[in-house]
């Protein structure tokens, strides 16, 4: 699987990872990538989909002092019940909160360039070394073709 880490100001990607598929790698592989990232900065805030509403990964976040912008699972049960969120009160009433949800989406756009213009959709090399490198790859190419854009915006 491979696992992206972007910076929602500009839409660049700042870490990338590339793991076995497990039940736990997404949540595994972004927080080995915050661990790298988090002493570069005071504050982080990390926007993640539902399936990152789990308690044991928002209380990793907490010890790590980083704001988990978690969109809620809100699934109902067989029984009718509504799922437990992990994501409390105090993050969701934050303005930032909306914001990093709308942004938590550009990450898609990634995924969706790299299978579409760099073949990312079948893997043609065999091997995790080998595979690791093309989608290293692919993540550097992704943000070269996007800093153009980037600083035409930032010139005008």
């Amino acid at each position: 699987m491979g696992h992206a880490l972007m910076e929602n100001r500009n839409g660049l990607v700042v870490d990338a990872e590339l793991t076995l598929a497990t039940g736990l790698a997404e949540r595994e592989a972004t927080l080995a990538m915050l661990d790298r990232r988090s002493a570069k900065s005071q504050r982080i805030t990390l926007a993640a989909d539902k399936a990152y509403d789990v308690e044991d990964f928002v209380g990793s976040l907490r010890a790590r002092k980083v704001r988990p912008h978690i969109a809620i699972n809100g699934s109902v049960s067989k029984t009718g019940k509504v799922r437990k969120t992990a994501i409390d009160k105090r993050t969701t009433h934050h303005p930032g909160y909306g914001i990093s949800l709308r942004c938590r989406k550009r990450i898609e756009e990634v995924f969706g360039w790299i299978k579409a213009q760099t073949g990312f959709a079948k893997v043609e090399v065999q091997g995790r070394p080998k595979v690791a490198a093309a989608f290293g790859f692919a993540i550097a190419a992704y943000n070269l073709v996007r800093l153009p854009r980037l600083i035409a915006g930032a010139t005008t």
